[in-house]
């Protein structure tokens, strides 16, 4: 190889001298003074050859500044870029739109762009590094004769030459497409420093190139993708995407952002004018035919998924295959070990090596996996071909055993479980973190029958009983184990309601009458749950005709006592009141002496709700007589609690303080946080009304520590409500108002418009009791559109009487006291107190 610019001189001194210049020279040159030579055909580099850029590129604004930042000379750092990604996701295209800007920029790449497909992924194609360093050797201008047979001799001769065009300012930039491996690419890669290389690749290869990993594109950008696809066939005439967006954006989804599939279908509207898109919308919908669609005679979404499936082992390739089998969104490694029958380790590196091959995309969190949209499909295809070789019932058997398990130890740690703490996890956090990691994948196995396909009858039946549920608490909360009870903790009213709701739809199915009616039940509370209160009702009852039809007494009477609590929710107390009784018949006659017990204390509290409450206290006395031979604690927790309200109202408040105090030490001797809670909480509102304020205080503070421990912001939002209530009371207005606004903020956070529309109201009566009624009327309204978003047409009633109480104090509320009320005036009270009398007490005071 000759460089430009050499020269020499003749022996005989006599100065002949020759000059070669302009040039790099990959033959013989030969000096002398006399001198004839037939020059062979002159070769010209061939270092313009880039494909066409599509110009209906978009969406990579981002990427593109990258690229061109890392091709930049005076960039530091002149490692190669490489452009990793998913079949189909548009490296190429990105890498040759990056290389046409980058050669365009002046004095970047004088010497051109020199590019290879090395058609790494497909067996028929691929080329060898022998046969790449041939093409990429003939294409800077070497001649066939000069390149040497071996490996290693090309690798010298090819980096020679860029390092030779570098040395004379004609800078190369080498691209690499479709690399399979590190063995198919190392010797491509320019090693002197200055030379530019991009390549792009399905792996994440080893080559000390520095790593840009393409995702799939956002949906405005594909469906912006999609039409610039259209109009670069059909010109700017075509207007369909314009004319049926929600169409195009279905069709944006479908294809899940993948740019290949984008295409396939922008030509497939292309070929008919007059096909709408609505059209190939409903088309890809069908999942099991949908990348039948994304297919046209040069090119097909299948096909590139292939050239990456056939390249994997026969283990990566079967792991691959189950992974469709897991229902959610992703799936954790622990998950896939079961699955594929691995041990964790096996599987979480068989899982990086899929990974790497960009078959499977890793979670936004260590340890979980997902596929996109259209790789799931295709492994579920791949799947369902080799599902005995595979142990496919095997592998769900084995995921549902899993999720299963965990589950019930998990719930072991969540408030309200009477079962000690399992040992498989740590702590409370640690089993949330795993239920919400999971959340997903258990709803979407619950959801399909794959797994808990027995979750109602698992909550709410009991084995001796046939259809008939274990106990409910009197208080209208059910013992939400497994799944409920997780769902309910974290309010995930939607995801429980599509749960039962899905169960009961493959009862009726399936003509099962018996499980229809629990998966009813099961619906019931789920609504009831969400605060649904009139579906809730609307769905016990139609368990409770079923139990009639069955002539299943036992739970005949359950469902009564569910429905009964149904209706309390709907503020219906009367006509809960006569279910709870029945209920409470039926049991005592079947000896069911612990749901004699429970429907017992759910008629006390219809009673108390009633203002009823002498015969309440009555009613919950004879419950706790009820179950004290059992030796139950957690009913009769419950029913102390109930029993400690009636007492309240009754204004036996020292025989309420004591209840409470009886509830709380059953509740610490269960080890139930949860339900020390809710007893401390009765017990500061308790000695707050017998004007103890102080030590009402203080116990609502330790509410409020608990709920914090718990991570229970409900619980939270209750405990700042009564402190608020309480500060008010001991005229301390700006405490309360402060701590009733903390309150407001989480029942916001929590989207529970029944609380904040509660909170809202006791703001507005403190600051009623302030003097302030500017704010005070500001404030109800605040509350009536909570109210509305709620649907409680209860509360909305009692915000709208303490609006008009606080216009009419503003209207008539004499200047110079109109500042905060003095200590010894009597205290408004909040919540159920009636127009005509807050206007008396008013009077009372004036006078």
């Amino acid at each position: 190889m000759t460089r430009a610019d050499a020269a020499g001189e003749n022996d005989d001194g006599q100065g002949t001298s020759n000059r070669i210049s302009g040039g790099v020279f990959f033959h013989a040159v030969i000096q002398g003074r006399d001198i004839t030579v037939q020059l062979p055909a002159r070769i010209t580099p061939a270092l313009s050859g880039l494909p066409a850029l599509s110009p209906a590129f978009t969406g990579r604004d981002e990427q593109l500044e990258e690229v061109l930042r890392l091709l930049d000379p005076s960039a530091e750092g002149k490692q190669p870029l490489l452009v990793a990604g998913l079949a189909g996701v548009g490296k190429t295209e990105l890498i040759v739109q990056s290389a046409a800007q980058a050669r365009d920029k002046p004095g970047w790449f004088p010497g051109g762009v020199l590019m290879i497909d090395l058609f790494g992924y497909d067996p028929a194609r691929r080329l060898t590094p022998e046969r790449a360093l041939q093409d990429l050797l003939c294409a800077v201008g070497v001649p066939a004769d000069q390149i040497p047979d071996n490996l290693q001799g090309r690798a010298r001769l090819y980096r020679s030459a860029l390092a030779a065009f570098a040395e004379q300012s004609r800078r190369i930039l080498v691209v690499l497409d479709n690399a399979a491996s590190v063995q198919q690419v190392g010797s491509l890669l320019p090693t002197d420093g200055t030379t530019a290389a991009l390549l792009t690749s399905r792996h994440t290869l080893d080559v000390g190139a520095r790593l840009l990993e393409l995702d799939v594109l956002d949906r405005p950008s594909s469906t912006e993708l999609l039409r610039n696809s259209l109009r670069q066939t059909r010109g700017s005439a075509d207007t369909r995407v314009d004319e049926d967006p929600e169409a195009a954006s279905i069709v944006a989804d479908l294809c899940a952002g993948l740019p290949l599939a984008l295409r396939i279908a922008a030509a497939l509207l292309a070929d008919t004018p007059s096909r709408p898109v609505v059209s190939l919308a409903q088309a890809l919908q069908r999942s099991h035919t949908r990348l039948d669609e994304l297919s046209r005679e040069d090119r097909a979404v299948r096909a590139a998924f292939h050239l990456s499936y056939q390249a994997l082992s026969d283990q990566h390739a079967r792991v691959f295959r189950l992974l469709p089998l897991a229902p959610g969104p992703d799936v954790s490694t622990e998950s896939v070990s079961r699955l594929a029958a691995l041990d964790q380790q096996r599987a979480e590196r068989l899982l990086l090596d899929l990974a790497r091959a960009h078959l499977v995309e890793p979670g936004r969190t260590w340890g979980r996996w997902r596929l996109h949209d259209l790789v799931r499909i295709y492994a579920d295809e791949l799947g369902r071909v080799r599902a005995e070789e595979d142990d496919h019932h095997g592998a769900i058997t084995r995921m549902c055993h899993y999720y299963e398990s965990m589950v019930d130890a998990a719930e072991t740690h969540l408030p309200g479980s009477y079962v000690a703490a399992s040992p498989s996890f740590a702590s409370r956090r640690q089993s949330l973190d795993w239920l919400d990691g999971e959340r997903a994948n258990l709803v979407a196995a619950a959801v399909s029958g794959i797994a808990f396909a027995d979750l109602s009858r698992t909550v709410l039946s009991s084995p001796r009983n046939g259809l008939s549920a274990h106990p409910l608490s009197v208080v209208g909360r059910p013992p939400l184990m497994m799944l409920f009870r997780y769902l309910a903790y974290r309010r995930h009213d939607d995801d429980l309601i599509a749960i039962c709701a899905e169960t009961v739809t493959r009862s009726q199915q399936q003509g099962d009458r018996a499980s229809e009616a629990i998966a009813l039940d099961g619906l019931g509370v789920a609504f009831r749950v969400g605060r649904r209160s009139a579906d809730s009702a609307r769905a016990h009852t139609k368990a409770l005709a079923i139990a009639r039809d069955l002539g299943d007494r036992h739970s005949e009477a359950r469902f009564m006592c569910h429905l009964g609590h149904s209706l309390v929710q709907d503020h219906k107390p009367g006509q809960a009141l006569k279910l709870y009784k029945k209920s409470a018949k039926l049991f005592s006659r079947m000896g069911d002496r612990l749901s004699e017990g429970a429907a017992l204390t759910g008629a006390g509290l219809a009673l108390f709700l009633m203002q009823r409450h002498e015969e309440a206290v009555d009613v919950h006395r004879h419950s706790l007589a009820v179950l004290a031979p059992l030796g139950d604690r957690s009913f009769t927790f419950d029913t102390l609690n109930n029993l400690g309200l009636a007492l309240r109202e009754t204004g036996r408040l020292r025989e309420a303080i004591d209840v409470f105090t009886q509830a709380t030490v059953i509740a610490g001797e269960q080890g139930t946080r949860h339900g020390e809670g809710t007893a401390l909480s009765n017990l500061g509102n308790t000695l707050g009304k017998a004007l103890e304020y102080k030590q009402s205080i203080s116990v609502h503070k330790k509410v409020l520590a608990i709920a914090v421990e718990l991570e229970d912001r409900d619980m939270e939002g209750r405990a700042l409500g009564n402190l608020g209530i309480v500060l008010g009371d001991a005229n301390k207005f700006k405490q309360a108002i402060k701590v009733l606004s903390r309150a407001t903020a989480v029942f916001v956070e929590l989207g529970d418009h029944h609380e904040e529309c509660r909170v809202l109201n006791n703001i507005g009566s403190t600051l009623v009791d302030k003097g302030d009624f500017t704010r005070a009327i500001a404030t109800y309204h605040r509350a009536a559109a909570a109210c509305l978003r709620a649907g409680d047409r209860h509360m909305q009633g009692e915000v709208s009487r303490n609006l008009q109480f606080a216009l009419v104090k503003e209207a008539i509320w004499e200047p110079d006291s109109s500042g905060p009320r003095n200590a010894d005036q009597p205290l408004v009270r909040r919540d159920h107190t009636s127009l005509a009398s807050r206007m008396r007490r008013w009077i009372r005071r004036k006078r």
